[in-house]
């Protein structure tokens, strides 16, 4: 009986984007989650309203026939916890079946990395998210962003998270949330583990690049 359970797929029932509220930080790389939550919610043409009771942006409906849910924890990136223990405790959801989707410095821009858990890699909106679910043991979806020095010799990290994607970055990203919604509804279908296979080896927009 263990062993069949092993086996199945690992789906998700809550998308998380992590990001920072407020105009300041709008289509800032440390805000590409809140993007893709956007662009999903544009795809499955579900409404996102602020959800005070769950400290984010919260939306629900149906995406490959499956009951989703979608958030924008409002709490600033390194509370994000806060706002996915809410929504998980509201609807007895295991960690398991939470996607948290969020920028990665060390990823080049147009590569995407999906995995079913691991460490917060330094990013302080997952240390927030594990501490709160109280397991690394979740599927997340990273955004690379490009590192620091690639764009600044000074290699100034928050300086680059902070700041926007020059303009050819930014059709390149246009193209990478195309492809964040087609690895989340695989997700959805067959299982985190099938979308990993597909998508982490993809690179978005090299006929971009310089």
């Amino acid at each position: 009986m263990t062993e069949a359970t092993t086996a199945l797929p690992v789906i998700p029932q809550l998308i998380v984007g992590l990001g920072n509220p407020g105009a300041k930080y709008d289509r800032t790389r440390h805000n590409i989650g809140f993007d893709a939550i956007d662009a999903l919610a544009k795809t499955w043409q579900i409404s996102l309203a602020e959800n005070r009771k769950f400290q984010g942006i919260f939306g629900e409906g149906v995406a490959a026939r499956a009951k989703i849910r979608l958030l924008k924890p409002t709490t600033y990136m390194n509370n994000s916890g806060q706002a996915i223990r809410a929504v998980t405790d509201w609807y007895k959801l295991p960690p398991e079946s939470v996607l948290v989707i969020y920028d990665d410095m060390d990823l080049p821009v147009g590569k995407l990395r999906l995995r079913l858990s691991g460490s917060a890699g330094g990013q302080n909106g997952m240390k927030s998210a594990i501490a709160h679910l109280g397991t690394q043991a979740f599927p997340r979806l990273r955004i690379g962003i490009g590192s620091a020095k690639d764009v600044d010799r000074r290699g100034d990290a928050i300086g680059h998270v902070l700041g926007r994607f020059s303009p050819k970055e930014s059709e390149v990203m246009a193209e990478v949330l195309h492809v964040v919604v087609g690895a989340v509804e695989l997700s959805l279908k067959q299982g985190v583990e099938k979308a990993m296979s597909l998508y982490n080896s993809r690179t978005v927009g090299q006929a971009i690049s310089e």
